[in-house]
């Protein structure tokens, strides 16, 4: 699937953010653990989110649509031999299923979850945790898969985990739903860590310190409980929606913005030269008149620092800016495939190494044939595409859906000349 884009054209108008993906897909992983029904809003549409219910419902869960972004799942009869092996290796968000199906069932077998090419991504924060809380894992390298089954009673209530990882914090938050009295040191404090740990203490868990490295399950959840979660709003769509009314020089508002979660990537858009307006959840961007500045340098680091996933859209935002910025991505060796991709559309750019690379601008970006690397990358080469003159082919486009809901019919609204060939 490709998008053919005519770049060169100012935008204007209003674009929404939805539900932020990482935090629908922890959420609905653990609705596995209770069979009383588990009402989640404001999912959005996109192919993971949309994907992982078929996962869900692969395995037996009852999935019942109650309006366009509202699920009622009910998880009674289920069958965690029927993982779709396909779909599971389809996402990294995978993963996740691993925590709440070892809580309810005590063991699992799943082939390596897959996603995004931005790096080497090890599981092995995982595995060793569930290690230290007396699980055994296999590895059948022949067929790709994994086997985690209990086998022993661990004295060990305290998981130090080796990285900042948030997929591992969340497999141990939704395990000690079921098995309180665990302990998790090193854990990650992102926003969707915390808004999984406020789905689970809807359900009656205890949970002390979410929203700090250091988090303790004292109470497990009630699974006669019903409950209602609305998934926190996406900032990375959000911030990704305010650098492309930057880069194209558009006069854009970007409405239901978690303000709160973007604090550095504000600060950012600040030192770049950026004039926005911020009414409660509304930033209106003034694209005509913000002079774009080189930021000296994007740091990438754990939340509360600056998220990963808006580097690449400010690595296109440095393109039109003055000056030389230098992209540093420390958590990510993948995440800079990007810049190749910006090179062949004219960019002046200097890649250093894998995590650091050097972009110089301004410059005035050229329509060619790109290819979408990842998601996060794809979406910043429509950002790209838009601010170039002429036409652009994006191909690969359906990593873009991944992650971003309808993206060319929701900036064809904003005036964008985008289109989807198959």
């Amino acid at each position: 699937m490709k998008f053919v884009v005519n770049g060169g054209n100012r935008l204007e108008g209003e674009i929404e953010v939805r539900g932020f993906k990482n935090a629908a897909t922890p959420i609905l992983a653990a609705t596995l653990l209770t069979e009383t029904p588990c009402v989640v809003k404001n999912l959005p549409l996109i192919g993971d989110v949309l994907n992982f219910l078929k996962i869900l419902e692969g395995i037996g869960s009852n999935i019942e649509w109650l309006n366009e972004r509202t699920v009622k799942i009910t998880n009674k009869n289920l069958d965690v031999s029927k993982l779709d092996k396909d779909l599971v290796c389809k996402m990294r968000s995978s993963i996740l299923l691993l925590g709440p199906i070892l809580a309810r069932f005590g063991e699992i077998q799943m082939s390596t979850p897959g996603g995004c090419h931005i790096g080497v991504r090890p599981m092995d924060a995982h595995f060793d945790a569930f290690k230290e809380l007396g699980f055994d894992v296999d590895y059948d390298e022949k067929k790709d898969t994994y086997s985690v089954k209990k086998t022993r009673v661990s004295e060990s209530r305290e998981v130090v985990l080796k990285e900042f990882s948030v997929t591992a914090t969340e497999n141990l938050l939704m395990f000690g739903a079921l098995n309180p009295g665990i302990s998790i040191k090193i854990a990650a404090i992102e926003p969707h860590v915390e808004d999984l740990g406020r789905f689970l203490i809807s359900l009656g868990a205890k949970i002390d310190g979410v929203g700090t490295h250091s988090l303790r399950i004292e109470r497990g959840i009630d699974t006669n409980l019903e409950v209602e979660h609305t998934i926190i709003n996406d900032p990375i769509e959000a911030g990704t929606f305010i650098a492309l009314g930057l880069a194209t020089g558009s006069d854009i508002s970007v409405l239901d913005v978690p303000v709160e979660m973007l604090t550095l990537p504000f600060l950012k858009f600040k030192e770049m030269g950026a004039i926005l307006d911020i009414e409660n959840d509304k930033v209106i961007v003034h694209g005509k008149k913000s002079k774009l500045i080189a930021a000296k340098k994007i740091e990438v680091r754990p939340y509360p620092g600056f998220p990963s996933d808006l580097q690449a859209p400010f690595g296109v935002l440095a393109t039109q800016a003055e000056g030389e910025t230098l992209i540093f991505d420390t958590l990510y060796e993948g995440r800079l495939k990007y810049l190749y991709e910006l090179e062949k559309m004219g960019a002046t750019i200097e890649i250093l190494d894998p995590h650091r690379g050097i972009i110089k601008g301004p410059t005035r970006l050229k329509g060619t044939e790109v290819e979408s690397v990842d998601l996060r990358a794809g979406a910043t080469l429509v950002i790209a595409a838009l601010a170039a003159e002429g036409k652009s082919t994006l191909n690969n486009a359906e990593q873009i859906d991944r992650g971003y809901e309808k993206i060319d019919e929701r900036l064809a609204r904003l005036g964008a000349e985008i289109k989807r060939v198959e």
